[in-house]
């Protein structure tokens, strides 16, 4: 059973520190609740993003985080469209002219059981095509050698994560924002973006429908958003971090696609900003879960 909203805890005062010092004011939609599931045991987590752009003439900006009210022009509220994507998911338009614009962000999240739907059909056409950065059509002839897939499509997934995380070395700023999955194979190393674009060829080289999600991750250090890979199963969508950076119980989605190119946290629509500030944080309120990676995990 999980917990009333009233015993949920809202803003605590280090989250409270943490958006001071991050230069943004608390929103008052801070301390929302949002109920999610899995199939692990209750975790609650706080989550929250801090974004400052310089824009030079006009913007137009498709956000992915979601955008407290107010989103702020020099001072001055700007507004905020929000339109619905596919797989639930939420985008916050938002267009102004010249000056600085802050954008945050916080929330309270609580994941409890069951687990989510499984995938249809059409979510795993979509997701055993090749993409912009995992060009599954590429690999297929490596996998088929080098992996040794187990008949069990079920088992493929976490197959292909442990693989990726023994193949490659973690190595902040090792790879550009242009990388795709086979870049990322031929160099040995990246970052958790490298890490889930070359997860997710793989299982599509191997059969297997796998899409990317950008995600708060309590656990990883240093603070940042993070991605992972998500595999069709016949009951839902298994979370693989090859990266083994942070816990999966405690991962909240933030937005999901075929690669990252749909996940970007900011796109600019027309015009142009420049990112000159970024926080992002995210904790779990009591002892991070334990993750052996063996057990299936999803997100809602």
């Amino acid at each position: 059973m999980g917990l009333a909203p009233a015993e949920i805890p809202t803003v605590t005062d280090a989250t409270e520190a943490w958006f001071r010092t991050a230069g943004c004011l608390l929103a008052p939609n801070a301390g929302k609740v949002l109920v999610i599931t899995d199939s692990m045991r209750l975790t609650t987590a706080e989550v929250g993003c801090a974004l400052t752009f310089e824009v030079a003439h006009h913007v137009v900006l498709a956000l992915q985080v979601a955008a407290a009210t107010p989103v702020e022009l020099d001072g001055r509220s700007v507004p905020v469209d929000e339109v619905e994507v596919e797989r639930g998911g939420r985008v916050h338009i938002v267009a102004c002219a010249a000056g600085r614009l802050t954008v945050n962000y916080h929330g309270v999240v609580q994941r409890m059981s069951p687990d989510g739907p499984a995938p249809t059909v059409a979510e795993k056409l979509f997701a055993v095509r090749p993409s912009r950065y995992c060009p599954s059509d590429l690999l297929e002839a490596f996998a088929d050698a080098e992996l040794g897939m187990p008949a069990a499509v079920a088992e493929r997934g976490r197959v292909i994560g442990d693989w990726v995380f023994g193949r490659l070395r973690y190595e902040p700023g090792s790879s550009g924002p242009l990388d795709t999955a086979v870049d990322t194979l031929l160099a040995g190393r990246g970052v958790c973006r490298d890490f889930a674009h070359l997860t997710v060829a793989l299982c599509r080289a191997a059969g297997v429908p796998a899409r990317l999600a950008s995600v708060y991750a309590p656990g990883v250090t240093p603070m940042d958003f993070h991605a992972v890979a998500e595999v069709a199963t016949t009951t839902g969508w298994e979370l693989v971090d090859a990266t083994r950076l942070a816990p999966r119980q405690s991962l909240v989605r933030i937005a999901t696609g075929r690669d990252a190119g749909d996940t970007a946290f900011s796109t600019t629509l027309d015009g142009a900003a420049d990112l000159v500030g970024s926080g992002v944080m995210a904790f779990v309120h009591g002892d991070l879960p334990i993750d052996d990676h063996l057990e299936p995990v999803t997100l809602a």
